[in-house]
């Protein structure tokens, strides 16, 4: 189905240094400016096809196949998303036709994050990038590589990536510091190990969202002063790949990560301290078989995941009006503990026939989870075992066009912070959607091309109001699209033109609400239906440069969608926006440390945009980012 792969070299070129940068080069995907209670650089928010952005609650998200969510079933928000952009490689997107071999939160797609490659002989390297924005505020993002594999197959890598410095706005002071071991041992052609050890920790102020009259005077100033965010993540995963041949493949992968996020939060009244600590241990095992029958050439893959979850949360509070910070000697009005057992078994057929390819395939989950309020006594519990049948085809014209189609059953747990407010105890529902997609891709080297449509219908969809700490039921939604995108090498069809790329991506999505009522047929709250990006490329010797906008259009931050703006400025129609950006490099060579000097302005024209949180506890505007000049430097050595 659709999918994209942006690799390191992309969003080096690009000068991105957070996430959403990268995701929103993808045709689909939209990764708004951080807010809400993800207002800072360890937060991640993304949305896929018209889905809410707010802390990528409904995708599968993987690093290196390894969730990345502290409770990947219990609690998927990545309000601590332990991911930095210099360790990776990679961001591998499938929009659709993944759910069988993932989950869960599949419904809004699986984002895998590939982290740096253990070299194959002695290497290391080092890229820093200092970013400087109009409105002031200096960030520096460092990166650094060492490792090497030696001739008796044993390898390693040491990663780092820290980020030190403050954003456009005030109040937001962030230290990341993020360290990776990989190791691996190829005992011989067929046996193969590995293992990965990631210590991530960082803390972070939190600007806040504004009032329309506070942005009017100065958008990037903040109003919330005790607003702060800390956490830290261990994990420890191994791994063993048999491969006797072309035909059989065993993989094992086992992991467990241990997770702290807390932090103080003004609300109103009062301020809290939220600390939330998560353990999770999981195993997976894959086999594939490939043969030959009736004609057609086979390749079945059949797998098992089992993952176990704990979970344990405080909230303590002061008064507002205390000079002091709460701690955890301080009143405390939440103290739950939350478990999941959840086994998962797929089995899928890539049947290749002709000119055709045909892979049906189901995938079984079965899960229990539930929390008890230590403080009440109340314990809220569910089980469920849904079954997810998919059939995804493809046709290949010739060696450069193919033609696909797919469709899926996807769904999504109900999260522990949901249960109490949302469903009966015992009775428990999660949000079920089904997917179907057409399109097609070409490729010829010097041109490709992609174009596809897709349709989502969500059964009953959920909404949380942590400002009434309520949950609410959005319903039924369908989700209609267009997703395009093509790049061509001029200079394959100009001399003159040698060395320029152009490209273009185009994504409509029509979000609706079905489900019976006052908000019926109104949009998606936070779904754009017109997202665009296009750019121009050059590349002479050691010299590259280009340019690139994006375009996004208005959107709504609640289900009536209210156009006019609430004085909170947490409400109201978010204009659309279009952006553009510069950038260059030049390398000097091996002779010189293989030396890269690079430098850009993102927001050229220093165009003005924001975003809302609409039902977070520091909901309001939050402004875009200004104009930013970047300069960097890297080498390999």
């Amino acid at each position: 189905g659709a999918r994209d792969l942006v690799t390191r070299a992309d969003f080096t070129a690009g000068g991105a240094t957070a996430m959403r940068e990268v995701l929103n080069r993808i045709p689909g995907v939209m990764a708004p400016e951080n807010n809400g209670t993800g207002s800072h650089d360890m937060a991640l928010n993304f949305g896929v096809r018209g889905l809410n952005p707010r802390l990528a609650a409904r995708s599968t998200v993987l690093m290196d196949g390894v969730p990345v969510p502290f409770a990947p079933y219990g609690q998927p928000q990545l309000s601590l998303a332990p991911l930095s952009l210099g360790n990776m490689d990679a961001v591998d997107v499938v929009r659709g036709g993944g759910a069988v071999r993932y989950g869960p939160q599949n419904v809004g797609g699986i984002v895998n994050f590939v982290t740096r490659a253990i070299p194959a002989t002695s290497a290391a390297s080092v890229d820093m990038q200092t970013e400087h924005a109009a409105s002031g505020g200096l960030k520096t993002t460092s990166s650094l590589m060492a490792g090497g594999t030696l001739a008796s197959g044993l390898g390693a890598v040491l990663l780092y990536s820290g980020v030190r410095g403050e954003d456009a706005r005030d109040h937001s002071g962030t230290r990341i510091d993020d360290f990776m071991l990989k190791t691996q041992y190829r005992m011989n052609s067929a046996h193969k190990f590995t293992a990965t050890l990631q210590r991530y920790d960082g803390e972070a102020d939190m600007p806040g969202g504004l009032s329309r009259a506070d942005f009017n005077a100065d958008p990037y100033q903040s109003t919330r002063p005790k607003d702060r965010f800390w956490g830290h993540r261990n994990l420890v995963s191994a791994g063993y790949e048999y491969k006797p041949d072309a035909t059989r493949q065993l993989s094992v992968l086992a992991f467990q990560t241990e997770t702290l996020r807390s932090g103080y939060l003004d609300q109103g009244s009062f301020v809290s301290l939220s600390p939330r600590d998560y353990t999770v241990r999981g195993i997976e095992t894959r086999f594939t078989q490939g043969f030959r029958w009736a004609g057609a050439r086979h390749e079945v893959g059949a797998g098992h995941r089992y993952v176990s979850e704990q979970s344990e949360e405080f909230r303590y509070r002061l008064p507002s009006s205390s000079a002091a910070l709460p701690s955890a000697s301080s009143p405390r009005d939440r103290h739950t503990q939350g478990q999941t057992q959840a086994h998962a078994l797929f089995i899928d057929d890539r049947i290749n026939i002709g000119n055709w390819t045909i892979v049906p395939g189901v995938r079984v989950e079965q899960i229990r989870s539930s929390q008890q309020n230590l403080l009440s006594g109340a314990r809220d519990a569910g089980k469920y075992r849904p079954l997810l049948p998919a059939l995804n085809v493809m046709y290949y014209v010739n060696d450069q066009w193919n033609l696909y189609a797919s469709t899926d059953s996807s769904f999504g747990t109900v999260q522990y912070s949901k249960m109490a407010t949302a469903v009966t105890s015992g009775s428990v529902a999660p949000e079920k959607a089904r997917s179907y997609e057409v399109g097609t891709r070409y490729d010829s080297g010097a041109l490709r091309a992609e174009l596809g449509l897709f349709s989502m219908t969500f059964s009953n969809q959920y909404e949380s109001n942590q400002q009434s700490n309520s949950v609410y039921a959005r319903g039924k939604t369908r989700h209609l699209g267009l997703e395009g995108g093509v790049h061509y090498d001029l200079g394959s069809a100009l001399r003159a033109m040698k060395g320029f790329g152009v490209y273009a991506s185009y994504a409509y999505v029509d979000a609706s609400i079905l489900e019976d009522g006052p908000n019926k047929g109104n949009q998606v709250p936070f779904s754009p239906r017109h997202k665009a990006a296009f750019g121009v490329d050059y590349q002479a010797g050691a010299w590259k440069a280009g340019i690139d906008g994006t375009l996004q259009s208005s959107q709504f931050a609640d289900n009536r969608n209210t156009v006019a703006e609430s004085a909170a400025g947490n409400n109201g129609r978010i204009p659309g926006y279009m952006l553009w950006n510069l950038r260059g490099s030049y390398s000097l060579g091996p002779a010189y440390g293989n030396v890269r000097l690079g430098a850009g302005i993102k927001n050229l024209f220093d165009r003005r945009y924001f975003t809302r949180s609409f039902d977070d506890n520091n909901s309001g505007l939050y402004v875009g980012q200004p104009r930013t000049v970047f300069l960097q430097l890297s080498a390999a050595f």
